[in-house]
């Protein structure tokens, strides 16, 4: 294509249409409108990056307003359904994270618990006694709340060969 321009060019030169500045001029336009603009360049450059740092802000700003209303509806749950134990005198201790924590129970809660009708939770430092429903919700929102889901099957009857079978371990062993 640029041989034709070329050639073009060399026509209306010889037929004296044109002079050979313009022709000149014209050539140093055209070097200088095809090379890029260093300032245009470095600003449209920095416009880039200023929304691709702006778009990461946004998604870490929403993804920690997200964290904070699962953490507030966690809560909500458990201050609304958790189980009085202001009456509670039976310590119960349990594993959490490796150690072994104490909380105290009714007796009744203590029974739910092991049975497998109630289920503990963490609030905080704290942790609280729930129905599986709400345990199960808590769950889903941040399954590192609960502490005590048990949803292994029960175990099975000991078997006719079982040297033990005679003496079963009790759960509610007090220490």
């Amino acid at each position: 294509m640029t041989s034709m321009a070329n050639l073009l060019q060399e026509q209306m030169l010889k037929a004296g249409l044109i002079k050979p500045d313009q022709l000149k001029k014209a050539a140093k336009e055209k070097r200088r409108d095809q090379r890029p603009n260093a300032a245009e360049s470095a600003a449209e450059k920095a416009q880039r990056e200023k929304v691709a740092r702006d778009r990461a802000r946004n998604l870490e700003r929403k993804a920690a307003q997200e964290r904070k209303a699962k953490a507030a509806e966690i809560r909500q749950l458990i201050l609304a359904h958790k189980l009085d134990r202001s009456k509670a005198d039976i310590p119960y201790q349990f594993l959490d994270g490796g150690k072994i924590r104490k909380l105290y129970l009714e007796q009744g809660q203590r029974e739910q618990l092991m049975a497998g009708r109630l289920i503990l939770v963490r609030m905080g430092e704290r942790f609280e006694v729930v129905p599986p429903p709400i345990a199960e919700k808590i769950a889903q929102r941040d399954p590192a709340r609960v502490v005590t889901l048990d949803t292994a099957p029960p175990e099975s009857p000991p078997t006719a060969d079982d040297p033990y079978a005679d003496y079963p371990v009790p759960d509610d062993l007090m220490w």
